[in-house]
């Protein structure tokens, strides 16, 4: 199907978005960051390696099952379609959305990406209290927000993301959109070569493989946030603790805006390649 202007100058915008990746120049502490990576995985057995990644994976892979799944998911796809119906008429069905100009889709979409940042900046700043319920939450509450705003960023673009090949490909994106950015490039070229598979190859080539060492970047940013929060809860006004509220609440927001940011482009991307290419 032909693209409209504005969907031409969309995708032209995104591939110039995407060239970024392959033109980022890696900074010299990068480097020695990944060389002492590599170095310490390097002590461990390559099975203990495999054994770990492929528990993260699965342990992804049901979370995000389980979200899925729950009464709150199915009460958010509800208020995408409603939202869809009132901004066109014509949509009757779920099936429907994707039959939307990209610009529509694209405003149902900010409107989760709003939603769940406002959620993580209200998660960060319960964090930043310091009280140990939530700083040993944190880490896992950051990643069901943020994998549930990227479920639903795909279910705006039309995406129904009940079968286990999309289930993967969300997890993947915000794999992806977590990435440092001297690593972007290799995820980038894995989603979009994922784009042109059908879903059970993209299923079974896909799902032997999703996170890697780059992911241990975030364990070491928590611990980083954790140990920040941990010293700064002790300042406060009022006995409040605003400065490490603020450090949580600002952190968490801007994580999540980053991996939001990131699923919206892709979801675009993939929208504008099905509709002038006519993948899957």
């Amino acid at each position: 199907m032909k693209l409209t202007e504005r969907e031409e100058s969309l995708l032209e915008e995104l591939h110039e978005w995407s060239q970024s990746f392959f033109s980022y120049e890696t900074k010299g502490w990068e480097n020695l960051y990944d060389k002492w990576v590599e170095q310490a995985f390097s002590l461990l057995p390559e099975s203990v390696q495999m054994q770990f990644f492929e528990k993260l994976d699965s342990s992804l892979f049901h979370l995000n099952s389980l979200l899925r799944g729950t009464k709150m998911q199915n009460d958010a796809s509800a208020r995408i379609l409603d939202a869809a119906k009132a901004i066109d008429e014509q949509v009757q069905s779920f099936a429907d959305i994707k039959k939307m100009p990209v610009g529509q889709l694209t405003f149902l979409a900010e409107q989760q990406a709003s939603r769940h940042r406002i959620y993580s900046f209200i998660q960060g700043g319960m964090t930043g209290t310091g009280k140990a319920v939530f700083l040993m939450s944190d880490f896992l509450a950051s990643i069901v927000i943020n994998l549930r705003a990227v479920q639903l960023i795909a279910m705006s673009f039309g995406n129904n993301v009940q079968s286990p090949a999309a289930l993967l490909e969300t997890i993947k994106v915000l794999n992806v959109a977590m990435m440092p950015n001297r690593m972007k490039l290799f995820g980038w070229e894995d989603l979009m070569q994922d784009l042109q598979k059908e879903d059970t190859q993209f299923y079974f080539d896909g799902h032997d493989r999703i996170t890697d060492q780059t992911w241990i970047d975030e364990p070491l940013k928590e611990v980083l946030k954790i140990a920040l929060i941990s010293s700064m809860s002790k300042l406060k006004t009022s006995n409040i603790p605003i400065l490490s509220m603020s450090i949580g609440a600002s952190l968490n927001y801007q994580s999540t805006r980053k991996i939001t940011h990131f699923a919206i482009k892709f979801y675009q991307y993939k929208y504008l390649l099905e509709k002038s290419e006519g993948y899957k």
